[in-house]
């Protein structure tokens, strides 16, 4: 449990220290280069994301879950992954006149070409993640991120002062890439000490293929909305759902993370013991909930004035998509979680079901929200979110007793207190914005102070339990 904690700890030092870096420097980036330059790498995301998923194939999860791993397993991985990775710079690399043509934007061209250099750079460092998350050594990937991501942000700000536009945010993207390869070569080195197994690939190919796919299918349409934009809208309107949807999914994503790379291995260690499985993962659920869920709702009704503290009156259209997907991704982390089980008890088929339906679902909304506008397509995002937690917990509910009754019994009466907190303190700052003059630092002020005060005292009373291990952990006290 020892190692647990620091796990637990070291995530979250790299998640949280390394996202407030980024944001600020994004916030920054977003004053000096407006929602165009946003806008157009937005519309490359898809190509670079897909690019990354099919470099890993889904080994890190086969090695993670793989309790017999050898030498020729993590071999046989590396050069997979660079293979691979060449491979599909290559394709990129031959396709940016197609891709600039589509979206008729002939800068993406040379913009792609570097851009996905990224993914080459990305591919020598997955087999180090992976041991380093076998080991729970998540110090040293805290180092190594932040390190990167400090020397990154200020490249991306350096060049976007001396007016290099949308090449800051590609200069960012690399130069963050290129240094973690070599901090993590200094912290952690390792270089293969086998050739390339048929045995191994067979396994971790085996394993991993079921999550390539669900893994492709979740990112296109994680993706899919820019590309959509892109070709209906314009660049600004890429940039202004970009920047929303970066906002909303940080925290959601960030706190995700933190969990996730820590309860994946533990929970592989302990599935054999039901009763300690189920009560961690309940835990670990609500957890997810008492954190994540005040965060987005939070975020929702500030999103107004949030936007113009931050960003400026020039991203003002992006206020409204953010107050929307801020709701959507709500649930992220328990669908994360869901989707965490499914893994650790080795139904990557299953898993692939799930993406081919939620994603078939997400297909139907999009054509009936595409003609009106981009505001209608973020309100289908936040309607299969929590469309998604039924068919996820149904699921999960086969393979464990954690069915959706349970887990409804456990997020409900969080839900309860961060709804009636953010409606308390919506309604408290309405009524000042329409009595008095108030303007947006005084608004987010406002916010920031009235619901999480108003949040915490309704979980002291409803969830105390929950309150009290918080206590525990946080500051170390004794529980009565």
């Amino acid at each position: 449990m020892s190692s647990t904690v620091n796990g637990l700890k070291w995530s979250a030092i790299e998640r949280l220290a390394t996202q407030a870096i980024q944001l600020i420097a994004m916030l920054f980036l977003a004053r000096l280069l407006g929602p165009s330059a946003f806008g157009l790498v937005g519309m490359l995301a898809v190509f670079i994301a897909v690019s990354q998923v099919f470099t890993d194939s889904g080994f890190t999860s086969a090695l993670i879950r793989h309790s017999e791993r050898t030498e020729s397993d993590f071999s046989t991985a590396f050069y997979f992954n660079i293979f691979i990775g060449f491979f599909c710079y290559l394709i990129i690399f031959l396709l940016a006149p197609f891709i600039a043509s589509f979206f008729e934007q002939p800068e993406l061209v040379n913009l792609v070409r570097v851009l996905a250099l990224n993914i080459v750079i990305h591919s020598f460092t997955i087999v180090q993640r992976a041991k380093l998350t076998i080991a729970m050594d998540f110090k040293t990937q805290a180092k190594t991120s932040l390190l990167s991501v400090v020397v990154s942000c200020g490249v991306a700000l350096y060049m976007a002062e001396l007016g290099f536009g949308v090449w800051a945010l590609v200069s960012q993207t690399l130069s963050n890439a290129f240094f973690s390869v070599v901090l993590l070569n200094l912290f952690h080195p390792w270089v293969p000490k086998k050739g390339f197994s048929n045995k191994s690939f067979k396994y971790l190919f085996g394993f991993g293929s079921k999550l390539l796919a669900a893994s492709l299918i979740d990112t296109i349409f994680k993706n899919i909305y820019q590309i959509i934009i892109g070709k209906h809208f314009s660049a600004t309107q890429v940039g202004f759902f970009t920047q929303a949807n970066q906002l909303s999914l940080m925290p959601a994503m960030t706190m995700t993370t933190v969990i996730q790379r820590v309860t994946y291995p533990m929970l592989t260690n302990i599935q054999s013991d039901i009763n300690k499985f189920e009560e961690i993962y309940l835990l670990t659920l609500r957890l997810a909930a008492l954190i994540v869920f005040p965060l987005m709702v939070l975020l929702s009704i500030s999103a107004e004035p949030f936007i113009n503290t931050f960003l400026g009156a020039k991203w003002l259209p992006a206020s409204e998509l953010l107050s929307i997907l801020s709701l959507a991704f709500m649930l992220y982390p328990i669908h994360a979680i869901n989707l965490n089980l499914l893994q650790v008890k080795g139904r990557s088929d299953i898993f692939l079901k799930l993406e081919i339906i939620k994603k078939t679902l997400i297909t139907i909304m999009l054509i009936f929200t595409i003609p009106f506008g981009v505001k209608a397509m973020c309100i289908g995002l936040l309607l299969h979110s929590f469309i998604a937690f039924f068919i996820n917990s149904f699921y999960t509910g086969k393979f464990s007793r954690l069915n959706t009754t349970k887990q409804l019994s456990m997020l409900l009466p969080i839900c309860g207190c961060v709804m009636f907190s953010g409606l308390l303190t919506y309604i408290f700052t309405w009524y000042l914005i329409t009595n008095y003059i108030v303007n947006s630092v005084v608004h987010l002020v406002i916010n920031l102070i009235v619901m999480p005060v108003i949040y915490i005292g309704l979980i002291y009373w409803v969830e105390n339990d929950l309150y009290t291990q918080i206590l525990h952990v946080v500051f170390r006290k004794r529980l009565n």
